[in-house]
């Protein structure tokens, strides 16, 4: 568990930003209400009904590292502070959390989760959980085999050992299959762990990859037979992005119940201008970016064993699922949620399980609160959709060293 370190405001600016939120009453870059004449009669502006809240958790679904660098690049440079917070407690995982449950327990005030790993809780649980910032635009996730025993389709699925993590993480390998029209049964499916061991060892046919993560695990580890790293010309990736089962992953939720507090709102759309800074910044100084989320994971409790450059490809790559951004950052893409349903419930796994049966509830997301945050920022002269976004050029080291 981290706190922010650039630690709490004084007593002093926490009650000025306090002061400040309560003139406004929603969220920053509202103008503050001036008298109205009604009648002949002048009337003062009521003020708000609510406490701006001021503390905040936010879980994550995994451990520090620059998957999540616009949260902690947003901590570091005070973001979150200009936006009125006193304390953003940012909450790893590890496995042993799963966002989406410790939000429906109250544990935090918002969770990064994948859609369909939500979607899926929505309807087991019967809660009801609201997407407010589809963070990440297009899916990260690969399937990667040996250039020397190439599976180069989903179609060729069929009898092959692939690979997944589990823990929700499959589904987009069976909503793929599913609309390739294969029997989930005719495929093992093989639980690897969080390297690309199961790959390198030839255990599986093709291991799954996020694009700026395991992918580059492989391409920064020692080839035996030649002395020199893996290149890509030794690999053949499936990128589930460009095949039908791709599902929308990274997303802000918020407990849905609680967006009927206006207290809330105000802080979901503070918090929401806050880390789309950070993602902007990250998108502007990539470099910078990866440095400060290196500094949290080298000093982290717990954190994968990854080095800086491996950090610095993770948060280039990372920028490539959210930039461009055609409608704005964090916008849900109505075409790219109905794509992630429709795979969910057409996706079915090796033992005949559905992810869901029915189409989820109008609650599941909503872009009332990021289109807030992005027009206020907007006002304030931010780009907030990265029209010339072109990333950088890393070369990649042994262990990301």
């Amino acid at each position: 568990m981290r706190h922010s370190r650039r630690g709490f405001l004084t007593a002093a600016a926490s009650v000025t930003a306090i002061a400040a939120l309560t003139l406004t009453g929603c969220a920053s870059g509202t103008p503050t209400p001036t008298p109205t004449e009604t009648g002949g009669e002048t009337v003062e502006p009521t003020t708000p009904a609510f406490e701006p809240i001021t503390d905040i958790k936010l879980q994550l679904q995994w451990l520090p590292q620059a998957q999540f660098a616009g949260y902690f690049v947003a901590d570091e440079l005070g973001y979150f502070e200009e936006e009125g917070f006193a304390s953003v407690e940012i909450v790893p995982s590890g496995g042993d959390i799963v966002p989406q449950d410790a939000l429906i327990a109250g544990d935090v005030d918002f969770a990064i989760a994948w859609v369909p790993k939500v979607l899926g809780t929505i309807e087991a649980t019967g809660t009801e959980l609201t997407d407010i910032a589809q963070i990440f635009q297009r899916s990260g996730t690969t399937q990667v085999s040996w250039a020397d025993t190439p599976i180069k389709s989903v179609a060729e699925f069929e009898g092959k050992r692939i690979g997944s993590w589990g823990f929700g993480n499959e589904w987009e390998i069976f909503a793929a299959m599913a609309k390739e029209g294969l029997d989930s049964t005719t495929v093992s499916i093989t639980t690897q762990d969080f390297s690309m061991n199961a790959l390198l060892n030839r255990d599986v046919d093709a291991a799954q990859a996020m694009t700026y993560n395991e992918l580059a695990q492989v391409l920064e580890t020692i080839n035996p037979q030649t002395g020199k790293l893996y290149t890509m010309d030794d690999l053949e990736v499936i990128y589930y992005e460009d095949t039908e089962g791709a599902m929308l992953q990274d997303a802000i939720w918020a407990d849905t119940a609680r967006l009927e507090d206006p207290a809330y709102v105000d802080a979901a759309v503070r918090f929401l201008k806050a880390v789309i800074k950070g993602w902007i910044y990250t998108r502007d100084n990539v470099e910078e970016a990866a440095q400060i989320v290196w500094d949290v994971a080298s000093n982290a409790p717990a954190a994968f064993p990854v080095g800086p450059v491996h950090q610095l490809w993770m948060a280039n790559e990372t920028n490539k699922l959210i930039w461009p951004a055609k409608g704005g950052v964090g916008v849900v893409d109505s075409a790219a949620w109905d794509r992630t349903v429709a795979g969910a419930l057409e996706a079915v796994n090796q033992d005949g399980m559905h992810l869901i049966t029915e189409e989820p509830p109008a609650t599941a997301y909503s872009n009332d609160y990021i289109q807030q945050a992005i027009t206020a920022l907007e006002a304030e002269g931010f780009d907030v959709y990265g029209a010339d976004y072109k990333p950088i050029e890393v070369t990649l080291t042994e262990a990301g060293q």
